[in-house]
């Protein structure tokens, strides 16, 4: 759709830490557009007025020849300085309190730099093996936008991060959204997951006409699975439950699987991931 199109249209891709990043995947991503494309952080929240910092707690680093300096969790819209560029990011610390006002507030700076949609990205806890690809899932509340790339509508009940409220107030300014979920296997959660960003960021090329070079994280991501093996190798439970997760992925993707078992491995995909609590 041409709205998401850094080529055609002016979109605004989004990450937040915490809730809705299982394995550092969708901010790892985000990270990676804005070095791509060089953005500014150009407008920041009022920290204090968004984060309990002992939920959401400052950092403190030692810089030479400065001294040690304190980092709040904040929030920034970053934009590009070169006018070829039209992809703009949101990218911060999932806030505390007041969320309704938090999303008015980065929306007024999405309408003011006329941004045509909004492509939300998270990372969720899901019983999937490490050994196959990532599967993204892309869900919209928009009929149009449905109708335009054939993506699902969520039918996810439950308790929700900050990445939902920004697409539906995003929907409510008349800004269409898309959101782009992928799943990261539990049993490897005690490390950042470069093959589920680097699945977002393949997404991210394909679906909004980027051009990151993927070469480096092609590398992080074979590299994470060699270690992941590693360790599966020495556990035995791990690895009969690995298989296991294998056959089944095996099962629903093979030729001769049936639309309807397709369907309804990615539904259960999204009920257990998008949106949802990170839990196994």
């Amino acid at each position: 759709m041409t709205v998401f199109s850094a080529k055609t249209g002016r979109p605004l891709i989004v990450a937040f830490e915490g809730w809705n990043d299982a394995g550092e995947a969708a901010t790892s991503a985000v990270r990676a557009v804005i070095e791509r494309y060089s953005l500014d952080a150009t407008f920041s929240i009022d920290t204090e007025v968004f984060y309990d910092y002992q939920q959401v707690r400052p950092t403190i680093e030692y810089i030479p020849d400065e001294g040690r300096r304190v980092n709040w969790p904040t929030a920034s819209l970053f934009t590009p300085s070169d006018i070829s560029t039209n992809v703009h990011v949101l990218l911060g610390t999932e806030p505390s309190r007041s969320w309704p006002t938090f999303a008015a507030t980065f929306l007024d700076e999405a309408l003011a730099a006329d941004i045509t949609g909004v492509i939300v990205l998270g990372a969720a806890l899901a019983e999937v093996p490490h050994t196959r690809p990532i599967e993204v899932g892309k869900t919209s509340d928009n009929g149009q936008v449905r109708e335009s790339i054939g993506c699902e509508r969520s039918q996810y009940e439950g308790p929700i991060g900050i990445t939902t409220v920004v697409a539906q107030f995003a929907e409510q300014v008349g800004i269409p959204s898309v959101s782009l979920w992928a799943g990261v296997p539990h049993y490897a959660l005690n490390s950042p997951s470069p093959k589920v960003a680097l699945a977002l960021l393949e997404e991210l090329n394909a679906f909004a006409d980027l051009d990151i070079d993927l070469t480096d994280y092609r590398a992080l991501s074979d590299e994470w699975e060699e270690n992941v093996n590693d360790i599966a190798e020495g556990d035995e439970d791990m690895s009969d439950y690995i298989q296991r997760l294998e056959e089944e992925r095996d099962a629903a993707s093979a030729p001769d699987a049936s639309g309807d078992a397709i369907a309804a491995e990615f539904q259960e995909f999204l009920r257990k991931s998008d949106e949802g609590p990170h839990t196994p």
